[in-house]
């Protein structure tokens, strides 16, 4: 789900991509998402317009915004809505160069390689300084697909879009759909839980620790690696004695706020850390209290008045919520096979991890040649793993000769490529390793 922010993310994001796309084709061509103005202060004099003319609830997810409520309306989950944006597309220029042709053919072809907004394209926009009034988009996070598609309206449609919305001279157009955008509300669902027991009594604990995100302490967009710090963020987290649950074990935090928490994950046994999807909860441990027991009442000498009985009743345990560890590549060895001149190799790679992979797990290994010419790229698959190991063996073959990149990926947990962090070096900035070299 998205917050408010993701609408103006899916334009800026456009934006970016179609900005990137026209300089290519049309020197000084820019984009503006501002409206076709009839006086030209909005329309570039060679670029593209980028508007934002209608949006519409998305038909395949028509009851997805149907809030669940509990008896007396109380609403049980909090409320989403998707909709589906349409965008139209104005090419202005010089008609006797084809300006406005050339950008058009441009964009079509822009959009036929690039028919899905992933998740990279939203964060890298969310990087840009240009757009730093969207860095609390959470878009990216959105778990439905977004994708484009060109709308094939008829000349009559598109005058009406003209007269109705523009009032000015029709310029070359084309419309986009950009589906699906699910945008959830603010105000979060609540449920009680049912009583458990009737007593009096005071206990320090009003609420539930609810755990929202949990990120890298360096930057929400950081990998998560096993001897990170993560930041839990959340609500009602501080207490007398917090705990962090991760693997079944449980751990201290290194510091605690009542909306935020920092944890080591140095400080977990490896054998509780796992790549890829972990679960962790904020845990309230149980403490002794003093209640006053009213279903049995003990009498004193005067046969009346309520005892106080010492009791040691359940801590309170967060919601469960998950984040990604990543590998790290220990050890890279390669064992390549006699070939021939000119004939592509075949080698055997043995990758050792950091953590032990569990039985059922799925590795891939990618291979990215280091060269700006026609790279070659490869991926290989590990063979089923039926029992724990940090050791991987992968088969490849077909291979050109060449230095490679080589990047492990863990159901779907990717390990981090090293940068050059020297200024001095002729690297500087680029992927540097970890490298094997096919001869």
């Amino acid at each position: 789900m998205s917050n408010h922010l993701a609408i103006a993310t899916v334009t800026a994001t456009l934006q970016r991509l179609l900005q990137q796309s026209v300089q290519t084709s049309v020197e000084g061509a820019r984009v503006s998402a501002a409206r076709p103005d009839a006086q030209g202060a909005n329309t570039p004099e060679t670029g593209i317009t980028l508007y934002l003319y209608h949006l519409r609830r998305n038909d395949a997810y028509g009851n997805a915004d149907t809030p669940g409520r509990q008896r007396r309306a109380e609403i049980a989950r909090r409320n989403q809505l998707a909709i589906d944006l349409y965008y139209v597309l104005s090419f202005y220029g010089d008609e006797g160069a084809l300006e406005p042709h050339r950008l058009l053919g441009s964009t079509l072809q822009l959009f036929e390689d690039r028919c899905v907004l992933t998740r990279d394209m939203i964060r890298e926009t969310l990087t840009d300084p240009g757009y730093s009034f969207l860095a609390d988009s959470d878009l990216a996070d959105q778990l439905e697909m977004m994708w484009f598609e060109l709308l094939p309206l008829s000349t009559d449609e598109l005058s009406k879009i003209w007269s109705v919305f523009f009032q000015t001279p029709h310029a070359l157009t084309v419309c986009y759909k950009v589906t699906v955008v699910m945008i959830e509300g603010r105000e979060p669902g609540q449920r009680a839980l049912p009583v458990r027991d009737r007593r009096v009594g005071i206990s320090p604990f009003g609420q539930q620790p609810m755990v929202e995100q949990v990120v890298a302490a360096t930057g929400r967009y950081d990998p998560i690696l096993t001897d990170s710090v993560i930041r839990i963020h959340g609500r009602t987290l501080a207490a007398n004695v917090v705990q962090v649950r991760i693997g079944g074990v449980e751990v201290r935090p290194s510091q605690v706020t009542e909306t935020d928490i920092l944890v080591p994950l140095g400080a977990v046994p490896q054998s509780a850390l796992k790549i890829g999807v972990q679960g962790l909860q904020v845990i309230h441990p149980p403490v002794q209290r003093r209640a006053m027991v009213g279903s049995q009442v003990e009498r004193g000498a005067t046969g009346s008045g309520l005892v106080t009985r010492a009791s040691v009743y359940r801590g309170v345990e967060s919601n469960v919520a998950p984040f990604v560890v990543r590998p790290t590549i220990r050890r890279l060895q390669l064992q390549q096979n006699p070939a021939l001149e000119g004939d592509p190799r075949t080698a055997n790679f043995e990758v050792t991890t950091d953590i032990p992979l569990q039985p059922g797990q799925r590795a891939i290994i990618s291979l990215n040649e280091r060269n700006i010419e026609a790279p070659n790229a490869y991926v290989f698959e590990c063979d089923r793993i039926d029992e724990t190991t940090a050791t991987l063996t992968f088969q490849a073959e077909l291979l050109q000769p060449g230095e490679y990149l080589v990047r492990l990926q863990v159901d779907g947990a990717e390990s981090v490529l090293q940068v050059d962090q020297n200024p001095q070096s002729p690297t500087f900035e680029q992927y540097v390793g970890p490298v094997c070299t096919i001869t």
